[in-house]
């Protein structure tokens, strides 16, 4: 079945966004007046939970279960988080991951349909965006993001918003993902699964994955090859995902042949 479409989550898969959330969440608790402080290992930690809201809630039942009373402060909070993320990205516009400018490029002269599935909020969505691929960008995307699904990561329903908007089948799109929760959403939905780790992701279990590789690599700074099926230039493009998934298919054939 040809392929028509490239499915993105944002945080850690475009860009390498988390250590500016990390950031964000302790300037937030501070003008809250609050005495938490999460660090990287900390932080790690809780990407297990996705959703901003969500990884607060995770900290104060696990962590500080004294302060339940800040939960009546939740929106405000997340509000505040929101604000100081989107300061820190315009302050100093945050370069997409290798690879991801190019291959996103090359989909769009190809004619191939683009979209982001993840749980972040839309405005740091398009933000990131605009920052790192020009203002009009945000309109190159079918935008499935925040709370438009019902259940986040590792559930699927961010997937099969993305798909019904796109008006395209699971066997015709990759997904690009940097955890495990974003793996299994996308397979969970039907979808094949580059997977590039991330910074505080890199020992997550990508088993299922298609690929896994460093990144998506460029023309003289070659991708790292983690697992799975490899990429012979060296880097992810068009023409390689599409090679892919015809020997995929042609494997699938044989097997099924007498």
């Amino acid at each position: 079945m040809p392929l028509e479409a490239l499915i993105f989550d944002v945080d850690g898969t475009l860009a390498e966004t988390e250590e500016l959330h990390r950031r964000s969440f302790n300037d937030t608790f501070r003008q809250h007046g609050l005495d938490w402080h999460w660090d990287e290992a900390l932080y790690a930690e809780l990407l297990q939970t996705t959703g901003g809201k969500e990884r607060m809630i995770r900290y104060i039942s696990e962590f500080v279960p004294d302060q339940r009373g800040v939960l009546e402060k939740m929106p405000a909070l997340h509000k505040s988080k929101t604000q100081s993320y989107l300061s820190l990205l315009q302050n100093g516009a945050l370069p997409l991951r290798p690879g991801v400018a190019r291959l996103i490029h090359e989909a769009r002269a190809r004619g191939w349909k683009l979209a982001i599935a993840t749980t972040s909020n839309p405005r740091n969505v398009k933000a990131l965006l605009r920052g790192a691929l020009g203002a009009d960008s945000p309109s190159w995307f079918t935008i499935a993001a925040g709370d438009v699904a019902p259940r986040k990561k590792p559930s699927p329903d961010v997937y099969y918003q993305a798909l019904e908007a796109l008006d395209v089948g699971p066997a015709h799109a990759v997904a690009f993902e940097d955890s495990t929760n974003g793996l299994k959403a996308a397979l969970a939905a039907g979808l094949a699964v580059v997977a590039t780790p991330s910074r505080f992701l890199a020992g997550e279990n990508f088993t299922g994955a298609l690929s896994v590789v460093s990144d998506l690599g460029e023309p003289g700074k070659p991708l790292t090859h983690i697992a799975g099926e490899t990429f012979e230039k060296g880097y992810v493009d068009i023409d390689g995902l599409v090679a892919m998934f015809e020997k995929i298919c042609a494997s699938a054939q044989d097997k099924r042949s007498p």
